[in-house]
């Protein structure tokens, strides 16, 4: 175990994707320039597979595979082997060695911070970007909630929907590793995306910022209509504000995390100030400058435990998928459109 496979999130950079994950390795490439993301580290592909071959798992995962012709249009038997695998895995103790270098780097987070058993995210993280695909897990507190976690992470891989995709490729494998990004959580007042491009036009003139109170879950899984704001890119004008019909919140409980109905006062309120909305769009110019001018989708969160201007955090960065850019005509009779309707 010699070869080095856990590496601070400052120690990263794009090069590194292969390795670790295009999540951790644009989050180590955004600590170069200096924009704030929580301190944390990531667990190569390596320690996917190292973990296998040590645990016994890798044996029991590929007869149970080789075990599953058929079961990719049988959902009944594809769920129940989905579980079986996931158990495999799951079960396995973390190896010693393994484990002792993993609680290191987690310790030395807890040090550095001053907190005991810090709350951490540990969030997949693949060569290529397969957003809801994989498994994250929030709010995750103390060494032994750490290490099951992420075992659970791992054995996303073979969720229902990942294993119905490689038993349907006719190769199932149990050697399609992920990575493991473990980031400080974030005590989120509020949270959402941002897009250096409008993702419904393609217009790359405009800041598209989204967000929820709370931690931004809400605002991913889409099942609630987040807070708009529409930024120009240049001079960052604010250009629109809409209320969204916010219903529910995702808020952190003592470990993990609770979904929960939103208070009507906080529902007919905006989640962030114009000051902030404009610190997100700063950002934003400055990510995408970096990453070649490049249209990007970014996670972020106003954290309540730092002050602003300080307060925020970039979780993620990846390009955006853009729908074509619409020709002038088209885009000036949907801002008719909007005007007249208020959409």
């Amino acid at each position: 175990m010699e070869e080095k496979w856990v590496f601070w999130l400052d120690e990263l950079g794009q090069e590194h994707s292969e390795m670790v994950g295009r999540k951790s390795a644009n989050l180590g490439e955004m600590t170069k320039i200096g924009a704030p993301v929580p301190p944390g580290f990531a667990l190569s592909m390596d320690a996917y597979d190292m973990f296998l071959a040590q645990s016994g798992a890798l044996e029991e995962i590929e007869r149970c595979l080789q075990a599953g012709d058929g079961a990719a249009t049988d959902f009944g038997r594809l769920t129940e082997m989905s579980e079986t695998l996931r158990g495999m895995l799951e079960s396995k103790p973390m190896p010693l060695e393994m484990a002792a270098i993993i609680l290191s780097y987690y310790r030395q987070m807890c040090d550095r911070t001053g907190v005991e058993d810090l709350a951490v995210a540990t969030r997949s993280a693949g060569a290529v970007s397969h957003p809801g695909q994989y498994e994250s897990y929030l709010n995750v507190r103390g060494e032994v909630d750490l290490l099951q976690k992420i075992k659970r992470v791992w054995s996303s891989t073979f969720n229902v929907r990942s294993l119905s995709a490689s038993l349907r490729d006719g190769a199932p494998s149990a050697k399609n590793p992920i990575s493991v990004c473990v980031l400080k959580m974030v005590n989120a007042r509020a949270a959402g995306v941002a897009f250096t491009a409008d993702p419904n036009t393609g217009d790359t003139t405009r800041i598209i910022v989204e967000g929820n109170w709370g931690l931004g879950e809400s605002v991913v899984s889409g099942e609630t209509t987040p807070d708009r704001y529409v930024l120009e890119k240049e001079g960052l004008v604010l250009h629109e504000k809409v209320l969204g019909e916010k219903s529910r919140v995702v808020n952190l409980s003592a470990t993990g995390t609770r979904e929960e109905d939103l208070p009507s006062e906080k529902a007919a309120a905006f989640c962030l100030t114009d000051a902030e909305v404009m610190g997100i769009g700063r950002l934003a110019k400055i990510v995408e400058a970096h990453f070649d001018n490049t249209p990007q989708d970014l996670e972020w969160a106003i954290d309540d435990d730092l002050e602003a201007p300080d307060n925020i955090v970039l979780l993620q960065a990846r390009p955006a998928k853009l729908a074509k850019k619409k020709d002038p005509a088209d885009m000036i009779l949907d801002h008719m459109i909007s005007s007249l309707y208020g959409r």
